[in-house]
């Protein structure tokens, strides 16, 4: 048997309870793929997009639904060490890749030095949605987790002030036709680094090359010196070690919201206050 074989074994049997099963219910309960679906799997080169990559491919192997794949990475700007570590993992993970070049890295300091990451995430979204186009792609798909989706709701609470969280499924508000999915929404991320030291397997982390030689050990890094993302990581690591099932908390909360007992919501940028329908 071939390493990718093994690789591919392993998600449908070893990790069947925590990674195939979590994977099939969110296709499921979100309606993420439907018949005839071409969707381009985004491969930034780390762990998640590899495994989601896989999923992908094992789903349309042995699914019901008919649909096709197109496996693309965009390359920013990696220096020459991650470019390689990418090319070559597709090969082991037996998945035709097709890399396309850009300068995002450059062009977002340029523009923000002071915040270069919130522009390189505006313009990946960007090129991706025209590389998506170009292939005609009506689909998305992202490599984000369980884990992504508590950490954003944390984030927008303490640092936004309002309670939103990362959706399963969105339209592209500039490309009408195409939909961004996220299958790994429901797999937590304990269960992609197990499936990934079970198959000896070596993925870029930190590509970036204004933060390429940040210290490896980030339990180590002082609080003030982290970023909003990683203290949200840590905070869910210490709620986790108090109350095992915390995060599954904060997670069905999202789905379980009593209109009855909030001070007010916004949708499509309307306010509504309990006070609207209070005497009523």
């Amino acid at each position: 048997m071939e390493k990718y074989q093994e690789i591919e074994r392993s998600i449908i049997k070893k990790f069947r309870k925590d990674i195939w099963r979590m994977f099939t219910k969110a296709i499921s309960d979100y309606e993420l793929i439907k018949e005839n679906d071409k969707i381009m799997v985004c491969i930034s080169g780390g762990k998640d997009s590899f495994l989601l990559a896989k999923c992908l491919e094992e789903l349309k192997k042995h699914g019901k639904i008919n649909f096709e794949l197109c496996y693309v990475t965009m390359n920013p700007g990696y220096n020459e060490e991650n470019k390689e570590k990418i090319i070559n993992n597709a090969k082991l993970l037996n998945i035709p890749l097709e890399m396309f070049d850009s300068d995002i890295f450059e062009v977002a300091y340029k523009l923000n030095p002071e915040n270069p990451c919130y522009m390189c995430a505006r313009m990946r979204r960007g090129h991706l949605y025209n590389k998506a186009k170009e292939l005609g792609c009506n689909k998305i798909a992202l490599g984000h987790h369980f884990d992504d989706v508590i950490e954003t709701t944390l984030l927008s609470m303490f640092y936004g002030a309002e309670i939103k969280t990362m959706m399963p499924k969105l339209h592209s508000d500039n490309f009408q036709d195409i939909e961004l999915i996220r299958p790994l929404y429901l797999v937590k991320e304990s269960a992609i680094i197990a499936w990934r030291n079970f198959n000896n397997l070596s993925f870029i982390n930190c590509a970036c090359p204004l933060t390429s030689n940040c210290v490896i050990d980030r339990d180590n890094i002082p609080d003030s010196e982290i970023g909003r993302r990683e203290a949200m990581k840590r905070l869910i690591r210490k709620l986790r070690s108090e109350h095992k099932g915390i995060d599954n908390n904060i997670f069905t909360a999202l789905n379980n919201i009593n209109m009855n007992c909030i001070l007010g919501y916004k949708k499509d940028g309307i306010y509504k206050s309990f006070l609207d329908e209070y005497d009523k």
